[in-house]
């Protein structure tokens, strides 16, 4: 039987290591390993069995199923086997006339804006923003459900950071009311529910108060809007918009951040964005993949049709069956079951049946609100939306999920 290193991570142990810090050790034994065998049972909640050829995968955020793509693997392969020049540094040594400048500019014009950066990811994105134009002075408010790198940013600016409740535009003005005018975060959709924002009263508060508003489109950019530019493109509002930001690994099936600025401001992120600072460029074939890539989504109009058709059936068929993911109205679907463990039990049971999703829990959602996200995607056949309801409705016995936590506070506020 092999024997649990408790100075290195769960596993088989190879090697020895040299003591840790007291302060480190009781963490881990007190708080991860104590939780690791009473919660999960001694295994990783995010891993669950691997999925085979006839598995149908909802884990994943290529909305419009386009990795993969001819276009875009052609652009990669004659970067790869032409672009024998570059050089790879920090993004704020790039000129005006590298590609990232002109993938920086198509870029901010699909979605309406004036100039942007092209980043890592969506969390450098969201971080290195938002400590370019909050300090210590700037009040943030977020919004309840807000990305953990939205938070994040806040902290990096030292910025004096306010919840309020999800969704809810008239707690958020009563909290400005308190505090003052700052800047404003939302998601467009929202990464754990799929809940749509009000971003239409959102915006008249901010208006309303003198404050400026970042929405992040992570969910909604490539799925949302003419030629998928996004939610504030859709409802018109992209000229009352502050900033937008966006991870490009969800519709974009790519690896990197985007968020938008004025022009006039370019330089002063540039200088004051530390992500961008202390970290390289992205890479010549990522660069030329991206550029390909923004071409393909722009023409998936047929695409976006069908996510949306099969995020209507299917919440509509699931909702009837007596799932509560009342919560959420968009191609990311909840199946919160509350605590870890039972969280885990879903997942097996799903898994069982060849469905895929993944497991969310803190920190990536509250304590006690752990769930299954499923994320829908264009490419799903009439036979695989078939199999995901037939699976849904063999569990519901097995499940019982009108006495999930959810389901019974539901019920209680109905009262």
């Amino acid at each position: 039987m092999q024997v649990l290193d408790r100075t290195t991570r769960p596993g088989p142990v190879t090697h020895r290591n040299p003591p840790l810090l007291p302060r480190l050790q009781e963490r881990f034994e007190q708080k991860f390993m104590a939780h690791w065998e009473s919660q999960w049972g001694g295994k990783p909640i995010l891993h669950g069995s691997n999925p085979g050829p006839n598995s149908i995968r909802l884990d994943g955020n290529d909305y419009l199923g386009i990795a993969g793509h001819p276009d875009i693997v052609r652009a990669q392969i004659a970067s790869l086997q032409h672009n024998n020049e570059s050089v790879i540094q920090s993004g704020v040594f790039l000129l005006d006339a590298h590609p990232c400048r002109t993938l920086e500019a198509s870029l901010a014009a699909w979605v309406g804006k004036e100039d942007g950066f092209v980043c890592q990811s969506g969390y450098s994105a969201n971080v290195g923003l938002l400590q370019a134009i909050a300090d210590e002075q700037t009040p943030v408010y977020l919004d309840s459900l807000a990305h953990t790198s939205l938070w994040e940013g806040a902290r990096a600016a030292r910025a004096p950071a306010h919840a309020f409740r999800h969704n809810d535009p008239e707690h958020l003005s009563r909290m400005i009311e308190r505090h003052g005018p700052g800047v404003v975060v939302v998601d467009s959709v929202y990464s754990t529910t799929g809940a749509l924002c009000p971003l239409v009263r959102m915006v008249e508060v901010v208006e309303q108060h003198g404050c400026t508003i970042l929405v992040d489109e992570s969910h909604s950019l490539g799925t949302h809007g003419p030629q998928g530019a996004g939610l504030c493109a859709e409802l018109g509002l992209t000229d009352r918009v502050h900033f937008i930001t966006a991870s490009l690994a969800k519709a974009f099936a790519g690896r990197a951040g985007f968020f938008t600025i004025p022009a006039a401001m370019r330089y002063y992120v540039l200088h004051n964005s530390y992500p961008n600072i202390f970290s390289s460029c992205l890479l010549p074939h990522e660069i030329a993949g991206l550029a390909a890539t923004l071409e393909v989504v722009r023409g998936c109009n047929a695409e976006r049709v069908r996510l949306h058709a099969n995020t209507r059936r299917l919440r509509a068929s699931l909702s009837s069956m007596g799932y509560p993911i009342h919560q959420g109205s968009q191609q990311i679907i909840a199946l919160e079951t509350g605590t870890e463990p039972a969280t885990m039990v879903l997942r097996d049971q799903l898994e069982a049946h060849q469905l895929f999703g993944a497991i969310f829990c803190a920190p990536a959602t509250s304590r006690n609100r752990a769930m299954v996200r499923l994320t829908l995607n264009a490419g799903l056949t009439e036979a695989e939306m078939e199999r995901i309801e037939q699976t849904a409705r063999t569990l519901l016995p097995v499940l019982k999920p009108w006495d999930w936590p959810i389901a019974r506070r539901a019920r209680t506020e109905q009262v």
